[in-house]
């Protein structure tokens, strides 16, 4: 895989990530709400700067805000950020998720998070990519608890999970008082298993909007669906 990943408006260098960009990612970035013309973003978790960089492509937020744990990717995604078009709107924060809780007044239009979610049992000897990759890294709870505390009250907070986990995260997000306005099931072609569940929730209640997203027809023949998703983004789209 390239160190250098070329979209149609803008580049990501990825050869400090552990985490490299994947199709989970794109999605998120492609497929998350801004009906509601957020001023200010909040990516949790940003790793190469990718998210945040797909919406500073299709919205006018003046304020895109990005934190990353790992001192590799914040680094990366500072240097991605400063490399676009949209630098300055786009700013990028070395710190853990609760300490950004804790030190921050602000409240966010949009929240988006492409968390990592597998488990003890997987673990590498690849330090930074186990932290990139597992949920004791940023435990859902953690997560659900920072949307609740960080978004605004008409704001709207979107993330993609395994979707063996929907029902557990929706349970929780309504601890919180967040409750679900859209989600999108995600499979591979049309005779794979559900694999992702994109997710968005609001303060507000909404009847949700509930779609399934097919990714391809047969091997790198993608459906209209998932072009038309993605078509902004993809050179080859």
């Amino acid at each position: 895989m390239s160190d250098l990943f070329k979209f149609k408006q803008f580049s990501v260098k990825q050869d400090k990530c552990a985490m490299k960009i994947g199709t989970d990612g794109v999605l998120l970035g492609a497929w998350s709400t801004i009906d509601h013309k957020p001023f200010s973003i909040l990516d949790i978790g940003s790793g190469t700067g990718i998210i945040s960089l797909m919406l500073a492509q299709r919205s006018n937020a003046q304020v895109i805000e990005a934190i990353e744990i790992d001192a590799d990717a914040f680094e990366q995604c500072a240097e991605n950020f400063e490399n676009s078009t949209w630098n300055d709107r786009l700013f990028c924060y070395h710190a853990s998720l609760m300490e950004f809780v804790e030190e921050v007044n602000d409240k966010y239009d949009s929240i988006i998070c492409n968390p990592p979610f597998y488990s003890e049992n997987f673990k590498t000897n690849n330090k930074a990519r186990d932290l990139a990759r597992f949920n004791d890294a940023m435990p859902f709870e953690h997560l659900v608890y920072a949307a609740g505390n960080l978004l605004s009250p008409t704001g709207i907070f979107s993330t993609i999970i395994p979707y063996k986990e929907e029902a557990k995260f929706i349970n929780l997000a309504l601890q919180t008082g967040l409750k679900l306005i859209k989600l999108t099931r995600v499979k591979g072609h049309k005779n794979s298993e559900i694999k992702r569940s994109l997710m968005a929730f609001s303060f507000e209640t909404h009847q949700p909007k509930i779609s399934e997203l097919l990714i391809e027809n047969s091997r790198h023949n993608y459906t209209d669906d998932y072009i038309e998703l993605t078509k902004d983004f993809y050179l080859k789209m």
